[in-house]
């Protein structure tokens, strides 16, 4: 298939999009070495099949509800790779933080200094945890949900009690300046409610793929996470959203 042709173009644009990956006119046409303008009737079009969309200065990949954890593991690694590079540089020395469950933060565990605790209600990222054998761990229990692959039943949500908490890091789905952060599942929602509560700072990272996307549950608004880190295309595809983060935004470096 040629991709310089309109139709070949597009499906390649489209398979990125499926694949979870945001796109960025000006960088698309470069690529093509087409006109921006091109490029913005391809997203129209894509937008209209159902299968982007579109924001300023580029698409987005459809929300959708998530998919239980164990099919997540391994799905754009090296841009998660990339967040959590940036973000481990938050912790200071000593620090007790929690890792709540998700894939994104599942990349944080290869990177984590010495010398700190960790509290994690993921039994994915307490298994990671174990394997390197190096830092304190401690499980917040209760009846693991298979979709979040973690507790976060009423029993994980009254564990959080027992912990001063440094910094948490907790999963979202969507990040929306109207709606601040959300998630999927109600208990998830309410567990992470329960754990900014509990923690002197929290930390959000999320792939362009959430950026001005909504779900049925709010965690919290923008204004109550420390900071939020994002890939390194954020500013390009939501301008507004980034402008409302200011200072609290931390941009990772693009996945090589």
């Amino acid at each position: 298939m040629d991709n310089n042709l309109p139709l070949g173009r597009r499906e390649v644009i489209a398979r990125r999009l499926d694949e979870g990956q945001a796109v960025v006119a000006n960088v698309l046409a470069a690529e093509f070495d087409v006109s921006e303008d091109v490029i913005r009737r391809d997203l129209r079009t894509l937008a209209a099949e159902g299968r982007c969309r579109r924001v300023y200065g580029g698409a987005l990949p459809l929300s959708a509800p998530s998919t239980p954890i164990n099919q997540r593991i391994g799905q754009s690694d090296e841009r998660k790779r990339a967040l959590a590079a940036a973000a481990v540089a938050l912790i200071g020395a000593g620090e007790m933080i929690l890792i709540d469950s998700g894939s994104t933060n599942l990349a944080l565990i290869p990177l984590l200094p010495d010398g700190i605790a960790v509290v994690t209600n993921s039994v994915v990222i307490a298994g990671a945890l174990q394997a390197r054998g190096t830092i304190a761990t401690y499980m917040i229990g209760g009846k693991v949900d298979a979709q979040v692959g973690g507790c976060v039943d009423a029993g994980a949500v009254q564990a959080l009690g027992q912990f001063n908490i440094d910094r948490a890091f907790l999963g979202a789905c969507a990040v929306s300046g109207e709606e601040g952060i959300g998630a999927f599942y109600a208990d998830d929602a309410a567990f992470k409610r329960a754990t900014i509560e509990v923690s002197r700072h929290s930390v959000v990272m999320a792939t362009s793929d959430k950026l001005d996307s909504r779900t049925h549950f709010r965690i919290a608004p923008l204004d109550r996470i420390t900071h939020l880190v994002l890939e390194h295309d954020a500013a390009a595809l939501a301008p507004a959203l980034m402008a409302q983060i200011g200072q609290r935004a931390i941009l990772a470096r693009a996945p090589i």
